[in-house]
């Protein structure tokens, strides 16, 4: 990424209704693919499945990188937790992430 891209940290709580666990699973292949993408092209920083206390998925965490606003929104837009209705609750912050020099 250049050192002008766009930082976000998304905080995303799925659903609490009975399906919910069954809408995540559906479309997880499809998410966990579109990670593989954003990781291979160095726009997901990190991220991973948010867990209860029984070791349930309740929800997400990414920290992606995006060229511009308008690139996150595309890729947001198009995510499969997103057209999936699996995430309900999401708080989207643009951040910036320490990189210590050598």
């Amino acid at each position: 990424m250049s050192t002008t891209s766009v930082e976000y940290l998304i905080t995303a709580w799925d659903g609490t209704d009975e399906h919910a666990l069954e809408r995540r699973l559906a479309v997880r292949e499809a998410h966990l693919a579109g990670a593989q993408v954003l990781s291979e092209r160095g726009e997901l920083l990190s991220g991973g499945a948010i867990l209860d206390d029984d070791g349930r998925m309740i929800g997400s965490s990414m920290h992606v990188a995006f060229a511009d606003e308008a690139a996150f929104r595309a890729w947001y837009d198009a995510e499969p937790y997103v057209t999936g209705d699996v995430w309900r609750d999401v708080s989207i912050r643009p951040m910036r992430i320490f990189r210590p020099t050598s």
